[in-house]
């Protein structure tokens, strides 16, 4: 009997190696998970049969360490859950290596060609929520987009008094209280400097005018266009919030039609100073890079300074993720014992963070494992030993005989 159970014991151990030697030979391994053999006794009734292996769990909700890598593609999951990877046969696998780039068509991308889940963006860069699938990036440049609004807030001086010269000019700074000049961005990307010129007419009363690109803008009769701005007496904006400017279009470019609001500017006994001038529009851009936000919203960067929305990375999480099960690639797949992922975005509820630009290093305690290949030593020499002396013994008997 004794062979038997020593024989079980031999069998255990083995495993026990096993495990430890894949921790170690995956101590470098990003985003790997290590395991641990659990053992139970085994019994006839009441006779020792020796031990058997339970089981491996894996020390999945340990994290590793969380490293800089500088790449943008590089993401680590700080907290839980696991990326989504849909492979080339179609599988979903689940995984915390982070390690992306982008293929030939600009899919996100795993080493082994699995590609990233996440929400695409509509054609107004709007988040398509609950609609999971491959994370493409946009290769073209951005085109041009014109100046369609221009929110505009300052404070014109209350002491300021009414221009003594008869007619407003723009040459005679005599004629005017204040002046600002704004970018703005016709239909083929080109610069054009819209000035307003602010000129006091009464109590609480100011009349604006406006020149682009040094000339006067005219309605359609050929007036000049002005915006009257009437305020309180708390020095509150009372009328004029508001004001739809059409200019004609510029050698090819399409008509203008720029919305201005006008609703924070005051008048107060201060100096004329501007604090909000947004103005929309920009030139045309080639991309130059890409940034991932802590949320997993992933935006391209432009030469222009714009950036776009490309999607959003999402996460899985499981009801029991010890139930998972390895495949190649350090990645999981579901099984009936994990149950079906749940999906969300990173940072909501049960989701860690994104760090872009980081990797998540393996969870393997070295040292950790270099005692348990000490002790898994020591037990197969223990076991082997049991066998040892009872040979000898059986030897004894049948010299005996």
């Amino acid at each position: 009997m004794s062979f038997n159970i020593a024989l079980t014991g031999l069998t255990a151990v083995n495993e026990q190696l096993n495990t430890v030697s894949n921790n170690i030979a995956n101590t470098g391994t990003t985003g790997f998970k290590s395991s641990r053999v659990d053992f139970g006794s085994l019994y006839a009734d009441t006779q020792a049969m020796g031990v058997e292996v339970l089981g491996t769990t894996q020390n999945i909700s340990q994290s590793g360490s969380v490293n800089r890598t500088g790449r943008n593609l590089d993401l680590a999951i700080s907290g839980g859950g696991f990326f989504v990877t849909r492979a080339t046969s179609g599988e979903m696998n689940y995984t915390r290596a982070g390690v992306f780039g982008t293929d030939n068509q600009n899919f996100i991308v795993n080493n082994l060609g699995s590609r990233l889940q996440g929400y695409t963006v509509d054609a107004n860069g709007n988040i398509q929520a609950g609609t999971v699938t491959d994370l493409k990036l946009q290769s073209a440049n951005l085109p041009a987009r014109a100046t369609d609004a221009l929110e505009f807030g300052a404070n014109l001086d209350a002491n300021g008094a009414v221009p003594a010269v008869g007619a407003f000019s723009p040459d005679d700074p005599a004629s005017y209280n204040s002046t600002y000049t704004t970018q703005v961005y016709d239909s083929l990307g080109r610069e054009h400097a819209l000035t307003q010129y602010f000129v006091k007419t009464g109590d609480n009363a100011w009349q604006v005018h406006y020149y682009m690109d040094g000339a006067q803008l005219t309605d359609g009769s050929g007036a000049a266009v002005t915006h009257d701005l009437s305020f309180g007496g708390q020095g509150i904006l009372q009328s004029g919030q508001a004001l739809n400017l059409s200019i004609d279009g510029v050698a090819g470019a399409e008509d203008l039609n720029i919305t201005l609001d006008y609703t924070s500017t005051t008048q107060y006994g201060t100096d004329f100073a501007v604090h909000t001038n947004r103005a929309s529009g920009y030139a045309a851009g080639e991309r130059t890079g890409l940034v991932v936000e802590d949320d997993g919203r992933l935006f391209a960067t432009y030469s222009n300074g714009e950036r776009m929305l490309q999607g959003q990375v999402v996460l899985a999480n499981f009801t029991n993720p010890e139930g998972l099960k390895n495949i190649s690639g350090t990645a999981w797949q579901t099984t009936s014992a994990s149950g079906e992922p749940l999906l969300g975005i990173p940072g909501g509820g049960q989701f860690g963070s994104l760090s872009a630009g980081s990797l998540e290093a393996s969870n393997v305690d070295l040292t950790e494992q270099l005692v348990g290949l000490m002790e898994g030593q020591r037990n197969y020499q223990a076991n082997t030993t049991v066998l040892s002396t009872q040979k000898e013994l059986t030897q004894v008997l049948f010299n005996a005989i």
